[in-house]
């Protein structure tokens, strides 16, 4: 068993495609329709084409928002991505105009930092050694 896609929930597909491709460095793996503003919109890392696809999942279910604001209130982050290096990273991003909530931390064996994506998610971004 793998996982084949994960999601996160985003208030604008349009901004958020735009955020994990252009600022992030993701590709648009599939943007399929599905009636209304809504569409199955997926992107991937280009090093790995064929691998887990992140869901841009639309927020329009009720639970979604109070679900989503709990955890950007307590700092938890939707999902987590492997970088090769976070400060280096964190300051290519931060040119950008990312906004982190949490500065790269070293605890040892790994190092994080968590960003916000402007969709409403916090994302981790994490190195190991």
């Amino acid at each position: 068993m793998r996982i084949h896609v994960t999601s996160v929930f985003v208030h604008d597909q349009d901004k958020a495609l735009r955020f994990y491709t252009d600022v992030l460095g993701f590709e648009k793996k599939h943007d399929v329709p599905l009636g209304g503003e809504n569409r199955w919109l997926t992107v991937v890392s280009p090093e790995d084409p064929d691998g887990t696809e992140l869901l841009l999942e639309p927020d329009k279910h009720p639970a979604v928002k109070p679900y989503t604001t709990a955890l950007v209130e307590d700092g938890i982050p939707a999902a987590s991505f492997i970088v090769d290096d976070v400060y280096a990273e964190f300051e290519r991003l931060g040119k950008l105009g990312v906004r982190f909530t949490q500065d790269p931390l070293d605890l040892g064996s790994v190092a994080t930092a968590v960003l916000d994506d402007t969709c409403g998610n916090l994302i981790q971004i994490m190195h190991t050694s």
